[in-house]
C-alpha cells in the first residue's frame, strides 16, 4: 500500500503518517530525512545531492526521486510507504509515477487533508511548549491551568516557535495552495485522490483514513 498525504504545515500529516506506520507496518518517507541519510551514507546519489546542497541550490527532482527509489527498495518498505510533503508540483508527481511504474508499483491513494485557512492560522499561532519538559499547550484550546506555569513540571519557561507567527503561517499556506492546486486534478484524473476534512479531530481523521485503506483488498494485517 503506497500513500501520499497532502496538506499544509499544521494539518496533522505527520501524526497520521505515524499512525499508519504503527497500524499497517508502512514506512514514512521524509525527503529531507532521506537526503540527509543518503549524504551521510555516501551513496552515489547522496554525493550528488551533497554537492548541490553545499552550493545552496535546490536538489533537482530527478535526484530526489532517485533517493526515494533507493529507499523503497529496502526491505522495511515492502509493505508500503507514506510520502509526506512530496510531490509538491506536477513535474515531481510525473517523475514519481514514472519511477514507480518502472518498478511495477503505483500509488494506491493520494489523501488530501483539506483545511480552513483561518482555523489553521489560529491552531498554529496559538501553540507553545514548556521549555523545560516539552509539554504542549495552546492559547485557546489547551491553556495552562495557571497562566504561564507548566501543568506538568511547574516551570515558567514557555517557548513559541519563531515561525509560528501569522505572517509566516499565511505565507506558507499561500505557497502550499499555489503548489498543490494543480496536483488535485492530476491525481483526480488517475482516480486515486481522496479528500478528507483535515480540521476534524485527529482520531476522526485517522478513522476516515483507515476506512479508505480498508476498502483496498490488498491491505493485510
Amino acid at each position: 500500500m503506497n500513500v501520499i498525504l497532502l496538506g499544509p504545515p499544521g494539518a496533522g500529516k505527520g501524526t497520521q503518517a505515524k499512525l499508519l506506520e504503527e497500524r499497517h507496518g508502512m514506512v514514512q518517507l521524509s525527503t529531507g530525512d532521506m537526503l540527509r541519510a543518503a549524504v551521510k551514507a555516501g551513496t552515489d546519489v547522496g554525493k550528488i545531492a551533497e554537492d548541490i546542497m553545499k552550493r545552496g541550490d535546490l536538489v533537482p527532482n530527478d535526484v530526489v526521486v532517485s533517493i526515494i527509489s533507493d529507499r523503497i527498495d529496502q526491505p522495511d518498505a515492502k509493505r508500503g510507504f507514506i510520502l509526506d510533503g512530496f510531490p509538491r508540483n506536477v513535474a515531481q508527481a510525473e517523475a514519481l509515477d514514472a519511477m514507480l511504474e518502472k518498478k511495477g508499483l503505483k500509488l494506491d491513494h493520494v489523501i488530501q487533508m483539506e483545511v480552513d485557512d483561518e482555523a489553521l492560522v489560529e491552531r498554529i499561532t496559538g501553540r507553545f511548549t514548556c521549555g523545560n519538559c516539552g509539554a504542549g499547550y495552546h492559547d485557546r484550546f489547551k491553556p495552562t491551568k495557571v497562566a504561564g506555569v507548566c501543568d506538568v513540571c511547574g516551570s515558567t519557561e514557555m517557548v513559541r516557535r519563531a515561525d509560528d507567527n501569522e505572517t509566516t503561517v499565511r505565507s506558507r499556506l499561500a505557497t502550499y495552495h499555489k503548489e498543490t492546486a494543480p496536483l488535485l486534478p492530476y491525481y483526480k484524473k488517475r482516480g486515486n485522490l481522496v479528500q478528507l476534512n483535515g480540521m476534524a479531530p485527529m482520531d476522526q481523521v485517522a478513522e476516515e483514513i483507515k476506512t479508505v485503506l480498508a476498502a483496498d483488498q490488498r491491505l493485510s494485517g
